[in-house]
């Protein structure tokens, strides 16, 4: 029978029916779906974010990766997961929450981000910003994995100085054994859940001393030795949204990086199995990043290709743009023009006024270079229109080391280091003119130019908290101007000095983690060092203890005899001081001789 022949609604009928028989037959994967979401593009603080759904619906599981920028082993593991398809459940994969700190290999460069979750959002900051961010993303989820490498190895019971109940590495980590949901009687059994997850990975693990344990942080007890915990991402899952929330953590004394994304694989995928998340597993390659070639734009033309090896040549004054990186790796990518811009410059606009050279980066390997060589103006040759006189960036100086900021920055610095205004960029025609101000301190009492360029200012000794915004001494203003007209500012922010533990060595054995108002009990002729600590400040330079007006200096040994000299009193504070700045205190109590 010829198709006109047959009535509409037949033909209708007939048509749903193979539409329905079409879609039947397709995999279930046609429902999946992937999302890839960029926040800060293309600058030092660049925060990916992939959300994978599988093709049945299920629980959601999110992942953190560098939040600490110099534990590879996590953001290297989680960046695996990005790409991953499921069957069932669902995945949030942030394989780089710092990526500022990456770059640098450094913890946290602006302080730990992982002891910024407090329960109320501010945005003082880019890391607070970020924090906002991952809040948002945690109240999605209903697990939460955080990823780390740490010092040592841990284990329930003192073996020695790198084995112990202090230290994080080859570790699952819970802030309770057990967490009672408010108003509920809903129990989440943490730990419980984490021996089930420890007993599945340990038999894959010949090592025994690579196998994990579970550490139980009790973050909410008085006694705890862990309360900054309750800053952490973790501790704001568990108690603000109710989730069942882990740290992972491998050692950093792991003989190979592999071993340590390996090690978190184990774990994640065997969580992803109890959370009934269904993967497909990700492979595990990590070849050297190789650079094929950059994309650049010299002042605005057609771009033109660079490889590994060339040298770029420029006139000065030149403005280039990368606009491509061609390399092996698509993720964790960065580009530095080295004394122009910040610690990502990819996709910027800059005017070249001098040799250089491109650096690129894989997270925080540098893997190739490009040298830029300014040669002379050719007769005839226009310089590029289009640039104007203005201050994007502020050159400071501070724990040792230089940073580019923005105009319009609040810059984090902890009360009582040094800092340093070194310059503004770009520089131009007539810039002896311009002034750079910072409201509250002056360099040169005997003659007040407001120009304060060059000069080194204790930030606990150095300024005037009548000049600071809202005349509270927590924000100061740095002003760049020309006569009357403002052309940049920058806001710093003075954070309290934080004391996080100090190590002490007696008698040239045992160590013990002290953190603000513990006590220790010791004999009177014990020796004790000042052997480590740990503060939000980037240099221990000037750290020291004072106990009864004696110094105990870093790294050397002391008798406790000499320091508590008869008569004593039992009780000793010791006062943890940088400079006279008073960062914490602990207690000794000192026992007589026997």
């Amino acid at each position: 029978m010829p198709l006109e022949a047959i009535p509409a609604k037949k033909v209708f009928f007939f048509l749903l029916c193979i539409i329905q028989v079409c879609l039947a037959s397709f995999p279930s994967g046609a429902l999946s779906k992937r999302e890839h979401l960029v926040h800060f593009s293309n600058t030092a603080y660049e925060l990916n974010i992939y959300k994978i759904h599988g093709k049945q619906p299920g629980k959601t599981l999110m992942l953190i990766g560098g939040i600490q920028g110099n534990e590879p082993g996590g953001f290297l593991s989680a960046d695996l997961y990005a790409d991953m398809r499921l069957e069932k459940g669902n995945l949030i994969v942030v394989p780089r929450a710092n990526f500022y700190s990456i770059i640098l290999n450094h913890r946290g460069f602006h302080g730990d981000m992982n002891r910024k979750f407090s329960q109320k959002d501010i945005s003082y900051s880019m890391e607070d910003k970020i924090i906002t961010i991952l809040k948002r993303l945690i109240s999605e989820s209903d697990y939460l994995l955080n990823l780390h490498d740490g010092a040592g190895y841990y284990y329930p019971k003192y073996v020695d100085k790198w084995r112990n109940p202090m230290r994080f590495g080859q570790s699952v980590i819970a802030d309770c054994l057990e967490y009672r949901i408010p108003g509920t009687g809903k129990v989440i059994k943490l730990g419980e859940m984490a021996e089930k997850v420890i007993n599945k990975v340990n038999p894959y693990i010949k090592n025994e001393l690579h196998r994990f344990h579970f550490m139980n942080t009790r973050t909410d007890a008085k006694e705890s030795p862990h309360r900054e915990q309750r800053m952490s991402a973790t501790y704001y899952a568990l108690t603000q949204h109710h989730i069942p929330a882990f740290g992972v953590e491998t050692s950093k004394f792991l003989p190979s990086i592999h071993l340590k994304v390996q090690y978190h694989n184990l774990i994640i995928n065997e969580f992803m199995k109890l959370f009934g998340i269904t993967p497909e597993s990700p492979g595990l390659v990590l070849d050297p990043p190789v650079l094929k070639y950059l994309v650049i734009s010299v002042n605005g033309r057609t771009p033109i290709v660079v490889k590994e090896g060339q040298i770029l040549k420029l006139q000065k004054d030149d403005s280039i743009k990368v606009t491509h990186i061609e390399a092996n790796y698509e993720r964790g990518l960065s580009l530095d023009i080295l004394g122009f811009g910040d610690l990502n410059d990819y996709r910027k606009d800059f005017r070249i006024f001098k040799n250089t050279n491109i650096i690129v980066r894989k997270d925080n390997h540098k893997f190739a270079q490009i040298p830029v060589k300014v040669i002379k103006k050719q007769a005839g040759k226009r310089r590029p229109s289009g640039i104007k006189n203005e201050i994007k960036y502020m050159v400071i100086e501070t724990g040792g080391h230089r940073r580019l900021l923005s105009s319009g920055d609040t810059f984090e610095i902890v009360r009582g280091d040094r800092m340093k205004i070194v310059d503004i960029m770009p520089s131009f025609s007539g810039s002896h003119e311009v002034k750079v101000n910072f409201k509250g301190f002056v360099g040169d009492w005997k003659n007040n130019t407001g120009e304060d360029r060059g000069y080194y200012i204790n930030t606990a000794t150095d300024l005037m908290k009548r000049y600071s915004l809202h005349k509270k001494g927590e924000f100061y203003e740095v002003v760049v101007s020309q006569g009357k007209n403002t052309l940049g500012r920058l806001i710093l922010r003075l954070i309290p000095p934080r004391l996080d533990y100090l190590i002490l060595k007696v008698n040239g054995m045992s160590h013990h983690l002290l953190r603000s108002d513990e006590i220790i009990s010791l004999s009177v002729d014990d020796n004790i060092c000042f052997e480590e600590i740990q503060s939000n400040f980037h240099s221990k330079e000037g750290i020291h203890l004072q106990i009864n007006g004696h110094d105990i200096k870093y790294g050397k040994s002391e008798k406790l005899e000499v320091l508590c000299p008869l008569p004593r009193d039992p009780m000793h504070k010791v006062i943890i001081k940088k400079g006279a700045l008073a960062l914490g205190r602990v207690f000794f109590i000192i026992k007589e001789k026997k």
